[in-house]
């Protein structure tokens, strides 16, 4: 085959070897938003990425009809539906509407590849998760046994004494990272013939996922160990090895404990045992979710609002943490997108689930690359289901990718042009380039310079953001006098996060506005929080004397509709 013809094959395969590895390796970061970067190099490389695959991606059309993209269609809708007809604020209708759609390119890119092409751009992605993997161990030794080189610039600190959380800053995204890499380590393995390589690279995942104590990785290490023994086509040392994951588990649970006791440290993993298996807050947010979604089942609150319409709700058991997901996918989608919406787009992307499964249970030559590409889907489904993995491009985008790679492909199809993946490649670098750029408005506001000017310039220009307007509203709305303008950016800000600061100042606006009722309304919300800045807030109507005359001190006279909030 000439160099011509390899050329374009070799540049898709660094494209997507660098989409998967560095986004979750980046560790700047600026305030208030811990991951953006990591979102906008992940949205950024793969537009790379699909410029690249463009020229050997010979039909993709056909994808449109699978059951996977009939489901992102579907979800695509669903943010702008929410900007145009109910009150989502268009920044992060926007941002939603951007990392959807290049879920869906990415997907059709996938089943669009031949069998060849396909070969190719699996070993590319498992290389760029295998590469994120190892490159994720070490930062995560470095936060637990060396925390002070950690300078939050190339190695994220970690603000959890004990345990690693990588450079997403997150315990259990680290978890799924090493998931993902562990699967790409069996693939690699298998298909280079470095079997004697993989017990190695297993228990160094194995023991990061410890070092995060991230119980949603304890879950999926016991995925791989049912992978390692419902997989006959697997290489015995593979299965052995899958198989001795959970005593791989328990070497490391017991030389973390011995650490911890001879140098006096504390392990993670140990304070997380003590706290129970399960989360009762997590638990009694899907009650919650439960009776919005009975109260709303046709249309549900709206894409972008169980944040809003569960905080302004009363619910008196409700848990006191601020929720702004549900941290369940299914139960995400139920409650804002109502009953029959929801239940399609979960149908069919069941559906895809099971032809995928089928296929792979079929497949001949292609099994493997087949199976480990199920496998990472069925691992960070598994992550969806006790929390938001996939509201992360850096997550949601390799997961999409590799569904594409797990569905059966289409041989002969008719070849379609690739100017689309240009002009969506060409967007999402330029989107991302341009968000970097406008997040700048709001950074000021909350790490101004020397020279920054007043906060009312600061946040004025912030409120111009086309994709970070609502975190200027956040500024408004606890910063401003309360009024008229504090007002209106607290409803607009809120749908992005309630929380106990926000509902007092939303509450004395409310009362500079003369809405008295709203005022008690939101203050009720803010008791059964019992937040300690709410309790301190609150503490006044102790007192006989100041009690009568201050609205928080004042019960509603009944229920609002949290929409007439909006």
């Amino acid at each position: 085959m000439s160099t011509k013809t390899l050329a374009p094959a070799e540049a898709a395969t660094l494209g997507l070897v660098a989409a998967a590895a560095l986004p979750p390796l980046l560790a700047y970061n600026q305030t208030p938003a811990a991951t953006l970067y990591n979102q906008l190099l992940a949205l950024a490389g793969w537009g790379v990425a699909l410029m690249l695959a463009a020229r050997v991606t010979p039909g993709w059309r056909d994808g449109l009809k699978s059951p996977a993209s009939l489901a992102l269609l579907l979800l695509l809708i669903a943010p702008l539906s929410s900007v145009l007809w109910r009150s989502l604020p268009a920044s992060l209708g926007l941002g939603a509407t951007a990392v959807i759609g290049a879920g869906l390119a990415v997907l059709l890119v996938a089943q669009g590849l031949s069998r060849e092409a396909r070969l190719r751009a699996a070993q590319a992605l498992c290389w760029g998760l295998l590469a994120a993997g190892l490159a994720s161990v070490a930062i995560g030794l470095i936060q637990v046994f060396a925390p002070a080189l950690a300078d939050g610039d190339v190695i994220a600190r970690s603000g959890i004494a004990g345990r690693a959380v990588g450079n997403l800053r997150q315990p259990n995204h680290l978890a799924s990272l090493m998931m993902w890499a562990a699967v790409a380590a069996v693939f690699l393995t298998e298909r280079r013939g470095w079997r004697a390589a993989l017990p190695a690279l297993l228990f160094a995942f194995v023991f990061t996922v410890v070092l995060s104590a991230s119980r949603t990785g304890f879950i999926g290490i016991a995925m791989l160990a049912v992978w390692g023994l419902v997989d006959r086509r697997l290489s015995r040392s593979a299965r052995l090895s899958l198989l001795a994951t959970p005593l791989m588990l328990g070497v490391s649970w017991w030389l973390m404990a011995q650490w911890s006791a001879e140098s006096g440290h504390a392990f993670g993993a140990a304070s997380r045992l003590s706290e129970g298996a399960g989360s009762p807050s997590r638990l009694a947010i899907l009650r919650d979710a439960w009776a919005l979604t009975v109260a709303n089942p046709w249309l549900g609150v709206g894409w972008g609002e169980f944040n809003f319409a569960w905080s302004l709700t009363p619910f008196p058991t409700r848990p006191i943490a601020f929720f702004d997901h549900t941290h369940n996918l299914p139960a995400q989608l139920a409650v804002e997108l109502g009953l029959p919406w929801a239940g399609a787009v979960l149908a069919l992307l069941g559906w895809a689930l099971w032809k995928a499964w089928r296929g792979a249970a079929r497949a001949g030559e292609d099994a493997p690359l087949r199976r480990a590409a199920l496998m990472l889907v069925l691992t960070i489904a598994l992550h969806s289901l006790l929390e938001y993995p996939l509201w992360y491009a850096y997550f949601l985008l390799p997961a999409c990718f590799a569904l594409g790679l797990a569905l059966p492909a289409d041989e002969g199809v008719a070849p379609a042009p690739a100017w689309p993946w240009h002009l969506i490649g060409g967007l999402l670098i330029a989107g991302s380039a341009f968000a970097v750029w406008d997040f700048q408005r709001i950074t000021v506001i909350y790490a101004p310079s020397a020279d920054a000017g007043p906060l009312e310039e600061r946040v004025a220009a912030g409120q111009r953001s086309l994709f970070f307007s609502h975190q200027a509203d956040y500024a408004a709305a606890t910063s401003f006098p309360p009024g008229a303008l504090a007002l209106d950016a607290a409803r607009r800000t809120a749908f992005s996060l309630v929380d106990a600061r926000l509902l007092m100042h939303w509450s004395r606006s409310l009362e500079a506005t003369r809405d008295l009722n709203g005022a008690r309304y939101l203050a009720d919300r803010l008791r059964e929080f019992r937040n300690p800045t709410g309790d301190t807030w609150l503490a006044v109507c102790a007192e006989p004397a100041s009690a009568p005359l201050l609205p928080q001190c004042q019960p509603a006279s009944g229920v609002i509709d949290w929409r007439t909030l909006r």
